[in-house]
């Protein structure tokens, strides 16, 4: 990281990879954006910039690294490892805040519960410039491919036979539509569309809106 590569950061504006906080605002706010990256694939979090790329700069680099160091530590489950740079732009400091792509997905806001509970957990993802909710379904998919858990001998049935014919006619498929067509429940429906994501035969997509939907895998 280098104050040329911070300058084109901010030139290009918020995206997948990029939020600008004009300061420290809240715990859970902070801990939404390191979670997002953490679980996406990395990014910047830039504090003492505003939305329209205007500099404000940063109050104390020590305390706003403790803030950051805390909120990484205590309201992200699990922890996020993370790394700062503090850089001089129009004679005011702002920090970088950089977050890798995690191997020990998914983070969520801390609950204080000792498993990850699917109906109540906090887990955040990036799509496009916004941090979102994930979705159920993609909740499931970051833990498989954490734990590193792959399908052996999966056999397609009925149901994975009614997703192909779907896609044959239509761009995507979501859970509710299957459960509709195949007249399943949505959550073995959810289940099916998972499976064949983790056999590599299906892609799942994340709307702005933290919904869901499948496609075949290009």
């Amino acid at each position: 990281m280098n104050r040329k590569k911070v300058l084109e950061l901010i030139e290009a504006g918020e995206g997948i990879h990029v939020e600008f906080k004009q300061r420290f605002s809240t715990y859970e706010k902070i801990a939404k954006e390191l979670i997002a990256f953490a679980n996406t694939s990395g990014g910047y979090l830039i504090l003492g910039v505003d939305d329209d790329k205007s500099i404000y700069g940063i109050e104390s680099e020590k305390s706003d690294y403790e803030l950051i160091k805390e909120t990484a530590l205590r309201y992200c489950e699990p922890p996020i490892n993370f790394k700062t740079y503090v850089f001089e732009i129009n004679n005011k400091e702002i920090m970088v805040v950089q977050i890798e792509e995690s191997k020990n997905k998914p983070h969520r806001i801390q609950d204080y519960k000792k498993y990850l509970d699917i109906k109540t957990a906090q887990v955040y993802l990036r799509v496009n410039d916004k941090s979102i909710l994930a979705s159920k379904e993609m909740i499931k998919i970051m833990q498989t491919q954490s734990s590193e858990k792959s399908l052996t001998n999966y056999a397609i049935g009925k149901n994975e036979k009614i997703v192909f014919d779907y896609l044959d006619k239509h761009e995507k498929i979501t859970v509710k539509e299957l459960c509709k067509i195949a007249n399943i429940s949505e959550r073995r429906a959810s289940r099916t569309l998972i499976k064949l994501v983790r056999a590599n035969i299906l892609f799942i997509h994340i709307k702005d809106n933290g919904e869901s939907y499948f496609t075949y895998r290009v």
